[in-house]
C-alpha cells in the first residue's frame, strides 16, 4: 500500500527528525502492509509551530470562506471514496461493504454538516449591553483511534476548521495510511499551509509530546477510558482544555410490548458492526424475564449470520479485529464469562480461522450486572444477554456502570421508550431503532468522556467566549 515517509507539515511531505519506524499489519491475514515514520516529540514541535504560525490568517478568514474549504475537502473525500475504502478494508480489516458505507460515508456526511453549519454559525450575538463573541480557542491537538479512523478524524478536524481553530493531528499507530490519505485530502481541498499538521506516531511517544506541548491550547482526544485520565491529568497540569470520548458499556433495553424479533436482530447487528470494535456499541442486552429465553434464541439465531471472513469479499460480515493485543484481550474476556458463569449461547475463544485476528461472534446468556464480561468495555463482537423484572431494575443495571456513552430502547410506543430514556444515565440513546443524526450531539456521561462531538455543540468545543460592554 501506499505510504509517505514523512510528516504533513505547513503544506509539505518533511522527513521526520527520527529513524524509528510503524510497521502497518493487515489483520485479515497478519502481513505487512506498509510502514510509516514513528514520529517523536521534535516533529511534534515541528508541527504545533507551523499550526502557530498559521493560526492568525485562518482565524481571520471568514467564517463562510472556511465553511467553503471544508465543502471542497468533502468533495475529495467524494473523488477518492474508493482509495479510502480500500486502505480502511486493508489496515483495519473491515469488511468493503461496511468501509464503504459507514467508515467512509459517515465522514462525508460530516464534513458536509460542518459545511453548511460553519457559514451559518452564530459567532456574536447580543446580550442587553453586551456583544458576546465566540473566538476559536487556538491550536487543536487531536488524538484520533483506529476503530473509526477517517470517521473520527473528520469529527475533530471539520468542527475544529469551522470555528477557526488550526491543528495537529496524531491518529492511531495501527490506521496511518487512512491519516496520510487524509492529508492528500487536505492539500488537495486547498486548505492553507500550516492549519492541518499530521504526525505518525506511538501514544506514549508523539500522543504524550502533543497532549503536553505548551503550544497547544485544546486536546480532543478519543480512545480509552484509562488514556483519557492521562491526558486530562496532563492537560489539567497546564490549565488547558479538554475534549474526552471514552469508553462505554451500552445497555440495549428492550421492554414489553416491543417487536422482541426486530429489537434482538437489531442489537445483535450493532454489536457485530465494525467487529465490535465501536465504543457506543450496544454490548449488554436486557430483557424481560418472561421473553427470556426467547431473546436468547433469537439472538443466537441472529448471529449466525455474521460470517467471518476475507473482508474482501462480499458476502464477509465480520472482519478481523485490528492487532493481536486485541484479539487475545477479547478471547481473555470471553474466557472470564464462562469462568464466572455465563452461558455461551454462540462462538467462544477458539479461533475461527488459521490466520488473522479473527474472534468467533459471541453470545453470553445468564450474564448478571456484577460480571466483569457486564462492567468492562471488551471492544469485540461480544454479546451479554442480562434479565430483569420490572423497568425499575432495567435501569439499575443500565446505569449500574462507570460508563455512559450510548444506550436503546425498544418499547411498543414512542412515549413508552422515550420515558425510560430520559431516565438513562447516558449521553445518547436510540429509540426504537433511531439512526444515525450528524448534527447530534455525541459524547458521554460519568466516565465516558468530557464534551461533544458533531453538529453545533462539537463546533462549540472549539470556541471560547468574549464579552464586550458597551
Amino acid at each position: 500500500m501506499k505510504a509517505h515517509d514523512g510528516m504533513y507539515i505547513d503544506g509539505a511531505w518533511r522527513p521526520a527528525a527520527g529513524r524509528e519506524r510503524i510497521e502497518v499489519v493487515n489483520p485479515a491475514d497478519e502481513q505487512v502492509i506498509a510502514g510509516v515514520p514513528a514520529g517523536n516529540a521534535d516533529d511534534v514541535d515541528a508541527a504545533v509551530r507551523a499550526a502557530r504560525a498559521a493560526f492568525p490568517g485562518w482565524a481571520a478568514t471568514a467564517p463562510a470562506g472556511r465553511a467553503a474549504l471544508i465543502g471542497a475537502l468533502r468533495d475529495v473525500l467524494v473523488a477518492r471514496k474508493d482509495e479510502f475504502a480500500e486502505i480502511i478494508t486493508a489496515e483495519l480489516g473491515s469488511p468493503r461493504g461496511f468501509s464503504e458505507m459507514v467508515h467512509v460515508g459517515a465522514p462525508i456526511a460530516v464534513s458536509s454538516s460542518f459545511a453548511e453549519l460553519g457559514a451559518s454559525y452564530a459567532f456574536e450575538e447580543r446580550i442587553g449591553n453586551s456583544t458576546v463573541l465566540l473566538e476559536p480557542v487556538g491550536v487543536v491537538g487531536a488524538i484520533t483511534p483506529w476503530n473509526y479512523p477517517l470517521h473520527q478524524i473528520v469529527a475533530k478536524v471539520a468542527p475544529a476548521l469551522a470555528a477557526g481553530c488550526t491543528l495537529v493531528l496524531k491518529p492511531a499507530e495501527d490506521t496511518p495510511l487512512t491519516a496520510q490519505l487524509f492529508a492528500e485530502a487536505v492539500h488537495e481541498a486547498g486548505i492553507p499551509a500550516g492549519v492541518f499538521n499530521l504526525v505518525t506516531g506511538t501514544g506514549p511517544v508523539a500522543g504524550q509530546a502533543l497532549a503536553a506541548h505548551e503550544g497547544v491550547d485544546l486536546v480532543s482526544f478519543t480512545g480509552s477510558t484509562a488514556v483519557g485520565k492521562q491526558i486530562g491529568a496532563t492537560a489539567g497540569a497546564a490549565v488547558k482544555r479538554v475534549a474526552l470520548e471514552l469508553g462505554g458499556k451500552s445497555a440495549n433495553v428492550i421492554l414489553p410490548g416491543a417487536d422482541l424479533a426486530k429489537a434482538v436482530a437489531a442489537g445483535v447487528g450493532h454489536v457485530m458492526n465494525n467487529s465490535g470494535q465501536s465504543c457506543n456499541a450496544l454490548t449488554r442486552m436486557l430483557v424481560h424475564r418472561e421473553q427470556y429465553e426467547e431473546a436468547v434464541s433469537l439472538a443466537a439465531a441472529a448471529v449466525a449470520k455474521y460470517p467471518s471472513g476475507d473482508p474482501r469479499d462480499p458476502g464477509t460480515r465480520l472482519g478481523p479485529v485490528v492487532n493481536a493485543k486485541q484479539r487475545d484481550r477479547i478471547r481473555g474476556y470471553i474466557a472470564k464469562g464462562v469462568e464466572e458463569g455465563a452461558r455461551l449461547v454462540a462462538g467462544g475463544p477458539e479461533a475461527p480461522h488459521g490466520h488473522g485476528y479473527f474472534i468467533a461472534p459471541t453470545v453470553f446468556a445468564d450474564v448478571t450486572p456484577e460480571m466483569t464480561i457486564a462492567q468492562e468495555e471488551i471492544f469485540g463482537p461480544v454479546l451479554s444477554i442480562l434479565p430483569y423484572e420490572d423497568q425499575d431494575e432495567a435501569l439499575r443495571i443500565a446505569n449500574g456502570t462507570v460508563y455512559g456513552l450510548g444506550g436503546a430502547v425498544w418499547a411498543a410506543d414512542e412515549e413508552t421508550a422515550v420515558a425510560f430514556a430520559r431516565r438513562m444515565d447516558t449521553g445518547q440513546v436510540d429509540i426504537n431503532g433511531g439512526r444515525f443524526n450528524p448534527l447530534a450531539p455525541f459524547g458521554g456521561y460519568k466516565q465516558s468522556g468530557v464534551g461533544r462531538e458533531l453538529g453545533p455543540h462539537g463546533l462549540a468545543e472549539y470556541l471560547q467566549t468574549k464579552s464586550l460592554q458597551f
